[in-house]
Order: structure tokens, then sequence, then C-alpha cells
């Protein structure tokens, strides 16, 4: 006969609920990676409470897999979103949505009609969709986000024509716009970094770009729901021009463009540096050959090493050392020299064209 369960396992039991992943305030929850995005927002309205501003949140976008579904999972959480004052308005099409979320970056503006300190918005859409925004996304990086606001771009990859005409890939058009690239790998990682895009967003003034893929944003997992879990630093080593990098009016096209080219890229490689976003996983004294990959690539690295038998321990004493590259362009230089310095060898892990390996 089994043993009763001790009394502080039975009563925590009895108190989760399939709420727990919007409501519960700190703990583990469990949920997909649709969910994750749900609770994104949440976190960043915990967060920025937490330090002392009253901000409001806007999601837009037109559902596609592997995103079909979120529509669906955030209307199911409506009452709250808007416990923490996050709209959800799906557009007639991608280019209205996207219109709509730089929109409201525009808040500072109009300074006369605030009413929070800043709003923060999400854009989803599937990969084709990413490409019919191109033009909107242009205009809105150039033009910048706000102070207290921040975006990001959520792409719905189908890398392998599971439900699309065409194999999908974002990295390039949103390269091509002057988006940096976030690739999450894990539930987990959808909040973590989903909380950093938003910051780095703030901070450099540009929209944030976020690969997802079906291995990814539909799985499911336990995760941590702290809306301090992760510790953001501001760089401090770049200097802000005259004027900062934030949406202004007037801002003529050249003046918009030179601020892109000159100073916001270079803040958001500053933000990857100071918060260690890219990061060796494994490393020894005396490493020789090197593994770098991001997003579902890296989980197919990570696996195919456990296949061989090669565990941490046994990789740092072979010499084989691993990278993950949470933010895969612009890939941040001096963090891939150190990666890169002793190697005899690299090797480059990523699924469909070449992002990484061109940049190395």
């Amino acid at each position: 006969m089994n043993a009763p369960l001790p009394e502080a396992i039975r009563k925590a039991l009895e108190s989760v609920t399939l709420d727990d992943k919007y409501s519960l305030e700190h703990g583990r929850a469990f949920m997909s990676g649709t969910q994750a995005l749900v609770r994104l927002p949440m976190l960043q309205k915990k967060r920025d409470a937490m330090f002392g501003l009253n901000t409001g949140g806007f999601i837009s976008g037109y559902r596609g897999s592997p995103l079909g579904g979120y529509d669906q999972a955030l209307w199911a959480a409506k009452k709250h979103l808007a416990a923490q004052n996050i709209v959800f308005q799906p557009g007639v099409n991608e280019e209205l949505a996207a219109t709509a979320v730089w929109g409201s970056q525009q808040l500072d503006l109009y300074p006369q009609s605030k009413k929070v300190d800043g709003v923060f918005g999400i854009w989803y859409g599937k990969g084709p969709g990413v490409d019919r925004c191109s033009d909107v996304f242009k205009h809105a990086n150039m033009a910048g986000t706000a102070k207290h606001g921040g975006v990001i771009a959520l792409a719905g990859d189908d890398h392998i024509a599971k439900s699309s005409t065409a194999a999908h890939q974002s990295d390039h058009i949103f390269k091509a716009c002057g988006l940096p690239v976030f690739f999450p790998s894990s539930v987990q990682d959808i909040l973590d970094m989903g909380l950093h895009a938003f910051a780095m967003s703030r901070f450099a003034g540009v929209w944030s770009g976020m690969k997802t893929i079906q291995e990814i944003v539909e799985s499911s997992s336990s995760v941590s729901v702290d809306p301090d879990r992760v510790d953001i630093i501001l760089p401090e080593d770049f200097r802000m021009p005259p004027g900062g990098l934030h949406i202004r009016w007037p801002d003529p096209p050249l003046e918009q463009e030179a601020r892109l080219l000159d100073y916001k890229w270079y803040a958001a490689l500053a933000y990857v540096r100071a918060n260690r976003l890219n990061h060796n996983v494994i490393e020894g004294p005396h490493d020789r050959f090197g593994i770098i990959a991001s997003g579902k690539a890296y989980n197919d690295t990570r696996q195919a090493l456990s296949d061989l038998g090669l565990d941490d321990e046994t990789c740092r004493r072979i010499g084989l050392r691993l990278h993950k590259v949470n933010v895969v362009w612009p890939l941040e230089a001096t963090i891939t020299r150190d990666f890169a310095l002793g190697l005899q060898e690299i090797l480059v892990v990523e699924e469909k064209r070449q992002v990484i390996e061109y940049l190395i």
C-alpha cells in the first residue's frame, strides 16, 4: 500500500489550478510555448510595476502556424490580460496589425493625452506575414520605440514547410529591416529572452525580432514565472548620441537612417555584450574544437552530443567547446572572438540558410 503524501506536498497539489500559468505570482508553472507568449507581456507589466512604471501592453497580428493558436490563447486569457492593462486586437491583415503596434510607440509624441508611462507592443505573424510587413518594419524600426515602450515582432517560422507552401526562415527579412533577431530554444527561453528583447528594444530604440518554430513554441514544460528572474543590465560602454535613440518628431528620413546605422545597432550589440546573451555552455582549459548553435539547432546539438555519450565533463576532457547564441543577428563580435580563441576548428550548426556562419 502506498504511503500517504506529506502534508506540505498534499496542500501544494490541492492549490494547483489550470490558471497558474497566468495567475501564479512566483514559482513554477506548466505551460506551452504559446502560453508563454501570453504570459510574457504580463511579466513585462509586473517588472515595470516593480520599478515604479505605470505601463500598458498592446498585441496585434495575424494568425498562422506555428502561431495559429496564439490569438485563441490570448482570448482565453482575456481577464488576466485586462487585469494587467494589456489589450489584444487581432489585425485584419499583417500590415495593419504591424502599423497599429507602431502606433503604440508614438505615445510620447502626444504627451497631453498620456494615461500611462508607456505601451509595450507585440506583433505576431507567420513567416510569409513577416515578408508582407517588411515596409512597416523598416519604417517603424527607423522611427524608433518609446523610452518606456518597446516592441517584439514575433515570427512563426515553418522550416520544414509542414503547413506552408514554402519553407520559411525569417532571419534574413528581419536583418534586411534592421531588427535584431532573438531565437529562443525552450519555453523558458521564450520568457527570459522575451524580457531581454523588450529591454533591448527600449535601450536601443529598435524593434526586436523573435523567431519561433513548431518544435519550440508547441512544446510544453515547467518554467519559472518569477518577474525578477531575469537580471537586466544596461550597458555602460555605449555613449548615447545627442537626443538619444527613441522616437521623435520631426525626424527626417536620412537622420533616422543615420541613427539606425551609426548608433542603434551598436546599442543593441552593447546590450548583448552587457547581458552575455551569447555564451559558452561548455568550455575547458584545453579546448581545440568548437560548436556554435542557436534555437532548435542548439537543442539538436545537445541531443547529438548526448547520443554520442559526450556529457559535459567528457566534452571538457576532450577539448570540445559549445557556444549558445540567443541573438543571431547582429552577432556580437567580442563574445564570438572569445569563443573562438584557441580553437583549431569551428562547426556551425544552424537550420536553413546560413546566418551565423557568414557572420563568423
